[in-house]
């Protein structure tokens, strides 16, 4: 059985610093079992993580639709596993006001990171959380999780302006603020050619260890991969001005492009 302190090790030995900006797509059921449960991880994370900044997706664009269209920022659940709901409801953690791509986040700097989500009418614009990953040079932790799950590759995407990722149409989607407040906000949503486009993001794994952008390690029985934001969104940007449809497809990226 894993403790939170075999688990800082870990953390430790995967190359996180504690000063760094960490995200982490999560699945907690790979890490097995935790003496504490999901709540041990999370404080290995926090106090590993004290001096810098760490962030989980709290996203909600499952649920959240034309019909069934309030964001409740306190309330609402999240969609994208148990540590994320655990998260978002501890002491200290502030979730951003995004309706459908919300985050949440711990560290000296939370608000002013999560802050200005409630203007954004896209799902990851450059100008949000997303695009602030980027400018902090932060990591991104594939916590059991498999790359896929990548969502700034979204933003990538919405960043370069490729045709069909993001409508051109709005849904009518509300914000219902901590203090009780109703806030109107129309937001595009993710759209593409294919079902899910986020399927093929795994195409990405083999230029990240080409280039030692990504490492492997583990958390806990989980085995995970380490990947450091600005040289990825950089490799990706180049790999869809040579191809803007990259992702409609699950072709390996030819080595050429990167070896």
């Amino acid at each position: 059985m894993h403790s939170k302190q075999s688990l800082l090790e870990q953390i430790k030995v995967l190359g996180i610093k504690p000063q760094d900006t960490l995200l982490i797509h999560s699945s907690m059921k790979a890490i097995g079992e935790v003496d504490g449960g999901a709540d041990t991880v999370l404080d290995a994370f926090s106090e590993y993580l004290a001096p810098g900044l760490l962030v989980l997706p709290t996203h909600t664009w499952r649920q959240i639709n034309a019909e069934y269209n309030v964001f409740d920022v306190v309330n609402e659940p999240s969609c994208v596993g148990i540590l994320t709901n655990l998260f978002r409801q501890r002491p200290g953690v502030v979730r951003s006001w995004h309706p459908t791509h919300s985050v949440a986040a711990l560290g000296a700097d939370a608000l002013e990171f999560i802050s200005g989500e409630e203007n954004m009418d896209s799902p990851c614009p450059r100008n949000g959380c997303w695009g602030k990953l980027y400018d902090r040079q932060a990591k991104i932790l594939f916590l059991g999780a498999n790359i896929n799950r990548n969502t700034i590759i979204h933003g990538v995407e919405e960043w370069a302006n490729i045709p069909n990722r993001v409508s051109s149409w709005y849904q009518d989607l509300k914000i219902r603020t901590p203090d009780g407040r109703m806030i109107h906000r129309p937001m595009r949503r993710h759209e593409s050619p294919i079902p899910d486009v986020s399927k093929n993001y795994g195409k990405l794994e083999a230029p990240l260890f080409a280039k030692n952008i990504a490492t492997r390690g583990k958390i806990g029985d989980a085995e995970s991969i380490l990947v450091e934001v600005v040289p990825m969104v950089d490799l990706t940007m180049e790999f869809l001005r040579r191809n803007p449809d990259l992702f409609l497809d699950n072709e390996p990226i030819p080595q050429e492009w990167y070896l």
